[in-house]
């Protein structure tokens, strides 16, 4: 497994559309040695759905990652914005 860790969170909001979506993405390995790569999105507070997609080789779930992860922000998820401590 790649020492780079793959982790994703990104959010969608828009008040005039009543819009707050999650979406969030980790690369993982079983233990059976298999890439894991596990999405889980829906609307902020709620649980929402979850999917899991296992590969033989990591760069087929890198590959994933990245893909997935263009289209997202091609949507207009962006990663949550925290304001001071």
């Amino acid at each position: 497994m790649s020492a780079q860790p793959y982790h994703l969170y990104v959010e969608r909001t828009d008040a005039t559309k009543n819009m707050a979506r999650y979406y969030s993405m980790a690369i993982t390995t079983t233990l059976f040695g298999e890439a894991c790569l596990t999405r889980s999105w829906g609307r902020i507070g709620k649980r929402g759905q979850y999917m899991s997609h296992h590969f033989e080789r990591e760069e087929e779930a890198v590959d994933l990652f990245l893909t997935l992860t263009r289209k997202k922000r091609a949507r207009g998820y962006r990663p949550r914005v925290t304001t001071g401590p």
